[in-house]
């Protein structure tokens, strides 16, 4: 349903796909199956136009499609959970005004806010009995301060104290700079009361938490080394006793291990990691172990993709657990003697800005498997496995998208002209595509890059392509290599190389498209963010080919990158083989700035003000650069958005709108 606070003007009824539109979109997400496999608890999410936020509220679905609300909808809930035995269902909400814990009794229907705390609780976890709930909380400490102003009169107004800082993660993209303290592990009885405290120590706890069946312990997983600061994804899993609370170390090797889950049976531990090689990836491995740490051994090591997320299998004999291939998102059966059967397929839906593969699922005793489905024409529905059977239950964006005619998907494959690899791509045809065709119109081409550089975009609802489609734009997106969901292999060919013969891959697409659809070879227009930023600039310096070019939230020089992105040295440890300093010849020869000489394509650029992964001054770098040289060119800042500009719906909005009015102004027409 679209909610009807949203207020969207449809005075104009269009059957394209409208800017306005993005406030109609809802998703699903954080589902919670019962037991039984009759019923979904989810999150609905919806854009409100008065807050420009993204807001959501919990709803079920049974077997039989039928919707009910759980929560009234007048506030942001989310991160819904169910109790062993399914009476009540825990979740949290901002209905106080901040967010807490609060709980529904499913019998009764009644509720009830269970916490008032200063900091939002996360990752809630019930104990086998139902009892209790365990979750993380952030505890502050006193700041740093390493002088104090003498002669301050009372009642005088003087500047702000300076902020002293000698931490290695100081600040964080959409967070800001950090606070003094640090996220630990509480306990509190399901019937409410005063929280306690188990962990103590000066690291951040932030993993999911997994109970021992008697109750007694608590599974995590946290970064303890000496040097956790360079090693920022170097985890271990640790038990921690809830009455003593003895901490006891379960695995230990360079290498990440974290989303620990005790198996139903109380005799094993199912983990995800990897052996850390400094590589830009590694595929991670389902490991499992006893539940004392000994036994340890990996399951997956066989099958040449990351596993994402896992559940145990009600039998403790086997774990369900989900990876990307291609571009999609399945669930497997992983037995621990080795068997591997696809359970589920087409998970997906969750960006619904750009066509990546983000999607969750959940398992019920009897084997059902509960997920959000993709589809390339419709964000994130529910829908459930059960016996080999998928039954779509929702269907959220029926009245928003129904009357809408969209853009159809195709996959296309291509060949790199750099060394034949095989590249994967969709293009996305403007509605009325082949009746134009015949009539011996041609279109003009987007080319649209995924960012990470090591992630994938697939066959999945975009409502960035969809609406660049509905302008009249063919579509071209692809996972060139360095994307995942083909390989280590593949993913490792950018290590200390991006970009490089990405770029010839990305061109082989254009090429494939060009040789098949009625495209306008005039009218070629690239555009990407993050990582599709980095390789918008790098094609901008490399070929004169397109008409203009959008570089949202860019790398521009390697080497200021890496010493003012908020994340420097997971990049320079992972990313690269040398500090920059030892090696600027080699960053540089990475960085499209050294080829901006070459420019003469029109190019925006697109970045948040508030952006701490990608910083604006990457952006500015380039605009400067490129008015030096008096080529077209236009930056295009929007206030207070981080990294993820699309996370507001009006900057969603926003960014879609400047890349189409950019491109309009360079349509051959025009030119002439």
């Amino acid at each position: 349903m679209a909610y009807a606070q949203n207020d969207v003007d449809n005075s104009q009824v269009h059957n394209t796909l409208q800017l306005q539109d993005v406030f109609s979109l809802e998703y699903a997400s954080g589902l919670a199956i019962t037991a039984d496999g009759d019923e979904v608890y989810f999150v609905r999410n919806y854009m409100d136009i008065q807050t420009d936020k993204k807001l959501g509220n919990i709803w079920k679905v049974d077997k039989n499609k039928r919707l009910t609300p759980v929560t009234n909808g007048l506030h942001v809930d989310f991160s819904p959970s169910l109790s062993p035995d399914n009476s009540k269902l825990a979740y949290i909400s901002t209905a106080s005004g901040s967010a807490q814990i609060h709980m529904k009794w499913l019998e009764t229907g009644e509720s009830s806010q269970m916490s008032h705390f200063s900091q939002s609780p996360s990752n809630l976890s019930w104990s086998p009995d139902g009892k209790y709930i365990a979750f993380n909380r952030f505890v502050n400490s006193k700041p740093k301060s390493v002088v104090s102003l003498p002669g301050k009169p009372q009642n005088a107004q003087w500047a702000k104290p300076a902020v002293y800082i000698d931490d290695m993660y100081y600040r964080f993209d959409g967070a800001g700079f950090s606070q003094a303290g640090n996220s630990q592990i509480f306990v509190m009885s399901s019937n409410g009361g005063a929280a306690r405290q188990v962990t103590h120590e000066k690291f951040d706890h932030r993993s999911n938490i997994s109970w021992s069946k008697d109750g007694k312990q608590l599974i995590y997983s946290n970064n303890k080394r000496a040097e956790k600061d360079l090693e920022w994804t170097d985890t271990n899993i640790y038990a921690v006793n809830i009455n003593d609370q003895q901490v006891t170390q379960l695995t230990d090797r360079v290498g990440p291990d974290n989303s620990p889950i005790v198996s139903p049976n109380g005799k094993m531990i199912a983990y995800l990691g990897y052996d850390q090689n400094f590589k830009n990836y590694e595929n991670t491995e389902l490991f499992i172990m006893d539940i004392d740490g000994s036994n340890k051994r990996s399951i997956t090591a066989d099958l040449d993709r990351s596993i994402n997320s896992i559940k145990w299998a009600d039998n403790s004999k086997a774990i369900y657990m989900s990876y990307h291939d291609k571009g999609e998102t399945y669930v497997a059966y992983q037995s621990l003697k080795g068997k591997r059967d696809i359970a589920a397929k087409n998970l997906g839906g969750l960006s619904f800005g750009r066509p990546y593969t983000g999607s969750q699922f959940d398992v019920a005793e009897d084997g059902t498997i509960a997920f959000t489905y993709s589809d390339p024409q419709r964000p994130a529905d529910i829908a459930i496995t059960r016996k080999g059977r998928t039954n779509q239950l929702t269907d959220l964006n029926n009245d928003a998208l129904s009357y809408k005619t969209l853009a159809s998907i195709k996959e296309l494959n291509v060949k790199s002209s750099f060394d034949d690899r095989d590249i994967q791509a969709w293009v996305a045809y403007p509605p009325g595509y082949e009746a134009d065709k015949k009539a011996g119109k041609t279109f003009p081409l987007i080319l649209e890059i995924h960012g990470g550089p090591v992630t994938n975009y697939g066959p999945h609802f975009s409502a960035e392509v969809q609406l660049m489609a509905a302008s009249g734009y063919v579509v071209v997106y692809a996972n060139p290599r360095g994307s995942d969901s083909y390989g280590k292999e593949f993913a490792q060919t950018i290590y200390n190389n991006y970009p490089s013969q990405d770029y010839d891959d990305l061109m082989s697409v254009v090429d494939g498209v060009i040789a098949k659809e009625a495209i306008n070879e005039e009218a070629l227009f690239v555009t990407g963010g993050s990582g599709g930023g980095v390789l918008t600039a790098w094609i901008v310096g490399h070929t004169d080919r397109f008409a203009a070019a959008v570089v949202a939230k860019p790398v521009i020089n390697w080497y200021s990158f890496v010493l003012t992105t908020d994340i420097y040295p997971f990049v320079i440890k992972n990313w690269f083989e040398k500090m920059p300093w030892e090696d600027s010849e080699h960053y540089m020869k990475l960085s499209p700035i050294s080829y901006v000489g070459n420019v003469t394509t029109p190019t925006m650029l697109l970045t948040g003000e508030a952006d701490q992964r990608t910083p604006i001054a990457e952006t500015e770098q380039f605009y400067q650069a490129l008015k030096l040289r008096n080529i077209d060119t236009a930056m295009v800042r929007i206030p207070d958005a981080p990294h993820g500009i699309y996370k507001r719906p009006s900057n969603l909005m926003s960014k879609v709108a400047h890349i189409l009015w950019w491109f309009e102004q360079y349509q051959p027409e025009k030119a002439n």
